[in-house]
């Protein structure tokens, strides 16, 4: 299958809060615990997020499949957070999250950012690592009385 990266449009939002829910609860738990991901998953309230985020000037990034729809995707902020990167369960180990990962760090390179960060879960941590990001540290921390984990990572762009 040929994939392609693109902007968001409008029309996508629905497609990409599937991918994170389907993503969320199908691959979350090999590293979370079933409590951990249904607190996880609250957290992201449907569709109206992507269409707000794309009208406050975030950076949405679509992956695309051969028929034009939506698989996977990533949201870059203008200070070089990179907020979700996120795909589909049956589109995974097709290198993506890489080329994502590869158009952001173009785009903030573009923007004059000299570093892109994240908070990357257990599960995103190696696609980070692999696109030359490193952690920090380790964030433990508590989703409405949830413990979870995930890294603060960052790569510096030269």
């Amino acid at each position: 299958m040929a994939y392609s990266i693109r902007p968001y449009r409008d029309d996508d939002a629905e497609a990409l809060a599937e991918i994170i829910f389907t993503a969320i609860e199908t691959i979350g738990p090999h590293s979370y615990t079933p409590e951990q991901v249904a607190i996880w998953a609250t957290r992201h309230p449907g569709a109206d997020q992507f269409r707000q985020r794309a009208a406050r000037g975030d950076i949405l990034l679509v992956a695309a499949d051969d028929t034009d729809w939506p698989v996977a995707y990533a949201i870059l902020e203008s200070d070089g957070h990179l907020d979700h990167l996120y795909c589909h369960p049956l589109h995974t180990r097709r290198g993506l999250a890489n080329r994502l990962l590869d158009e952001a760090e173009r785009i903030a390179r573009q923007q004059g950012n000299c570093c892109l960060y994240t908070e990357a879960s257990e599960l995103a941590r190696a696609s980070f690592e692999r696109a030359g990001y490193s952690v920090s540290h380790r964030r433990d921390f508590d989703l409405d009385g949830v413990p979870i984990h995930n890294y603060a990572m960052e790569k510096a762009l030269n």
